[in-house]
């Protein structure tokens, strides 16, 4: 059998995955899983959130060893952070001539037994496909959804119907899945639809100027086939400018754009924010709501029910039949794993709430419009927001950017500079501290802590302080990057627990 182009049947067939708790992987465990494999798998001994899905499975990660690869075993999945040249699981693979394929590969080699979209976007990928699946939950239609993080609403990183064998709207069922742009990963994945969020300068270790990263996208949009669809957002410069490449180079391709500045069925209006809810209009919708902050989550709303709209729609449905689930998807959305996440609350000695988020925004733009919802969201609450930078080129070359990006924050605390284990920290021409240095110019109260029990002391003392008249509700305190400065949020909740 070529493992390179899977059965949907999976019933069975033996499949080992090196890097198994990897966020990527285990999302693509959960998908074969629940197609029939027999999964087994292998990382290091640390604890991450991911082990409670494989918990979740009754699989245990193991140890790295050559002993790992049984002959019962057909395929080796493995994620990009092992190399098939020093891992041991992989050695042996290779020596019992044993098929291995990286995780983006075998996402793409699942995406050709279905009826598949891509969502992809330098921001929102995760929340979007999070927003696609609790609507699609809701259709009741044969298929699988695959996020980059753990969904609320689907509890773990995917959701499965439960009649996914019968595959009655398309003939095989329809696959949703977070793509992503680095080191062109998402052009393994074979889309029958692509959202596209937007398109901005990001990884400049790969894509070192705003061009390669935008023909990156151009590229994957031209995989779609004749006639395909691309939702894309009018709103956002990068994702219209990369459209209408696409559009150049295939015209055959149909595009739908959503958002305020969109024409057509998927043309957004604003509302109000009342009582934790946001309201806003799909023409094609009507009045909708969502229970997490953000415009930009608005927007990443709108793509999801024109998704869904569309995915109806080419399954021969009438989509007015269906607004009531739509909405009711919406509704049962109440975020992911560090996206704009409640990680616990808690009473300063002034008797003040204190609400303790985490979101992994990681880029200036996805910084300033989280921060500027939770200021809309959380209107009587004053914003200190912890950031850790990630990776040193990205700071580097966006330094001004993310100096500038918050604005919306009342207090802000920098740390250290989280890189990337492809860089080298001592060439590096940026610091956490030249960040902290440059966001002083832009914003009134700045505060470098480097390390984190330094930042949880600063923050636990700012906590306590009172929060004014102008924010009688208390604090909002947002531990924000993509590295690990969660642990300042958990350090401050344990003080104040003590």
């Amino acid at each position: 059998m070529d493992y390179a182009k899977l059965p949907s049947d999976l019933n069975g067939i033996h499949i080992h995955c090196v890097g198994i708790k990897g966020t990527g992987v285990a999302a693509l465990v959960e998908i074969l899983h629940a197609r029939g494999a027999l999964i087994t798998g292998s990382d290091v001994s640390e604890r991450f959130y991911t082990d409670e899905i494989l918990e979740n499975l009754n699989i245990k990660a193991l140890p790295f060893s050559k002993d790992n690869i049984t002959d019962d075993i057909k395929l080796v999945i493995y994620s990009s952070a092992y190399s098939t040249e020093s891992n041991p699981d992989l050695i042996a693979a290779s020596q019992k001539n044993i098929p291995c394929l990286l995780y983006t590969q075998a996402l793409g080699a699942i995406s050709q037994t279905a009826y598949s979209c891509g969502i992809c976007g330098v921001h929102g990928k995760t929340t979007t496909t999070g927003l696609c699946g609790s609507i699609f939950k809701e259709l009741k239609l044969s298929g699988q959804v695959l996020a980059g993080s753990i969904i609320s609403s689907f509890g773990g990183c995917t959701f499965t119907s439960k009649d996914i064998a019968k595959c009655k709207e398309f003939g095989k069922p329809v696959f949703i899945a977070e793509t992503c742009e680095y080191q062109r990963h998402f052009m393994s994945f074979c889309p029958q639809k692509i959202i596209l969020t937007s398109v901005e300068s990001d990884h400049q270790d790969y894509y070192p100027e705003y061009e390669d990263i935008r023909d990156a996208f151009v590229d994957y949009i031209c995989k779609l086939p004749e006639c395909g669809q691309l939702i894309y957002c009018a709103d956002e410069a990068g994702a219209v400018e990369a459209a209408l490449l696409a559009k150049n180079k295939r015209p055959d391709l149909v595009l739908i754009p959503y958002g305020e500045g969109a024409g057509g069925d998927y043309k957004l209006t604003f509302g109000r924010v009342e009582k934790g809810r946001q309201y806003f209009t799909v023409k094609a919708a009507g009045e909708c709501f969502i229970s997490v902050p953000g415009r930009h989550n608005v927007l990443n709303a709108c793509a999801a029910v024109a998704l869904n709209m569309q995915i109806l729609k080419s399954a021969g449905k009438n989509t007015f039949d269906y607004i009531k689930n739509i909405k009711d998807g919406l509704e049962n959305f109440s975020g992911g794993k560090r996206r704009s996440e409640i990680t616990g609350r808690a009473v300063n000695k002034h008797g003040q709430e204190i609400i303790f988020i985490d979101d992994y925004g990681h880029h200036p733009t996805a910084i300033k419009t989280t921060l500027a919802g939770y200021r809309e969201f959380y209107k009587g609450h004053k914003i200190i927001v912890d950031f850790m930078s990630h990776t040193y080129t990205r700071t580097q070359a966006l330094l001004e950017e993310f100096a500038s990006s918050f604005e919306s924050a009342d207090r802000v605390i920098i740390n250290k500079i989280y890189g990337s284990a492809r860089e080298d920290a001592s060439a590096a021409k940026v610091t956490g501290e030249i960040l902290a240095e440059h966001a002083s110019k832009y914003h009134k109260d700045v505060t470098y802590c480097g390390e984190f029990d330094e930042a949880a002391e600063k923050g636990f003392e700012m906590l306590n302080e009172k929060s004014g008249s102008e924010y009688p509700d208390g604090y909002v305190f947002v531990t924000m990057g993509a590295g690990n400065n969660w642990q300042v949020g958990t350090k401050i909740l344990q003080m104040f627990k003590k």
